[in-house]
C-alpha cells in the first residue's frame, strides 16, 4: 500500500523544508561539528565518521553517516572486542546527547533521509519485515521520528513499527513540527530520546520469533 496522506506537503514542501533546515543547521552548528570531530579523532581514533549501509525510501540502500562512538580495540587475534568493551565515557556522552547523529544532516541534505521519519534500520532486516512493517519505507527515514519521541529503544519492535506506520499514515506538516519540538525538548530535558539511546535493543528477528 502506498502513501495515503500528505498531499503537496509530502510530495514537495517536506523535501524543501529538509533542504533549507538541514543546510541552515549544518552552517549554524559547524563549530560544534568541528569540535566534536576533533575530540572523536583524539579520543576514539579515526575514521571520525561511522558509515553504514541502511535502507531508505522505497528500500533503496544508502550510506548513513554518524560520529563514531566506539574504539577499534581488538583482541590478540586481531578481532574487534565486543561492543560493550569498546564503549568509552566520551562515546556514551555522544550517544546520550545525540551529538553522534549530527552528520546525518548531510544525509538529509543529499536526500537520503528527512529530518523526521522512521529511523533507518539494518539492511539485514529487510527480509524479516511483513507487508505492513515494510510500509515504513514508503517515506524517507528520519533523524528523529514518531517512535523516537514515544519510547525509542524502551519499546518493543512491534510497538516501534506500529508507531512508524502511524507516522506514514498520518504524515503532515503539523505532525512533523510536533515531533521536532518534542525532540528538542526531550534532548534538553534529558528525557526518553537521549536516555534510551544508551539502551541497546536486541536484534529484530522477525514478527513472532
Amino acid at each position: 500500500m502506498g502513501p495515503s496522506r500528505g498531499g503537496i506537503y509530502r510530495k514537495i514542501i517536506k523535501r524543501m523544508m529538509d533542504i533549507v533546515l538541514s543546510l541552515t543547521a549544518i552552517i549554524v552548528l559547524s563549530p560544534v561539528l568541528l569540535v566534536v570531530a576533533f575530540f572523536v579523532r583524539t579520543k576514539l581514533g579515526s575514521p571520525v565518521l561511522f558509515k553504514q549501509k541502511r535502507p531508505g525510501l522505497g528500500e533503496k540502500i544508502f550510506t548513513m553517516y554518524k560520529f563514531r562512538t566506539m574504539t577499534d580495540e581488538r583482541d590478540e587475534n586481531g578481532r574487534l572486542l565486543p561492543n560493550e568493551l569498546r564503549h568509552t565515557k566520551f562515546g556514551r556522552f555522544l550517544r546520550s546527547t545525540s551529538l553522534d547523529e549530527l552528520p546525518e544532516l548531510i544525509n538529509v541534505l543529499k536526500g537520503d533521509m528527512s529530518l523526521v521519519g522512521p529511523r533507518p534500520l539494518l539492511v539485514d532486516y529487510l527480509s524479516l519485515y511483513n507487508e505492513e512493517q515494510s510500509r515504513r519505507h514508503n517515506v524517507r527515514p528520519g533523524i528523529t521520528g514518531y517512535a523516537q519521541v514515544n519510547g525509542r529503544n524502551a519499546i518493543s519492535w512491534e510497538e516501534k513499527f506500529q508507531k512508524d506506520i502511524y507516522y506514514v499514515e498520518k504524515l503532515s506538516f503539523l505532525l512533523d513540527i510536533k515531533i521536532l519540538i518534542q525532540t528538542v525538548i526531550k534532548v534538553f530535558k534529558k528525557e526518553n530520546v537521549n536516555q534510551n539511546s544508551i539502551i541497546t535493543m536486541d536484534r529484530f528477528k522477525g514478527t513472532g520469533t
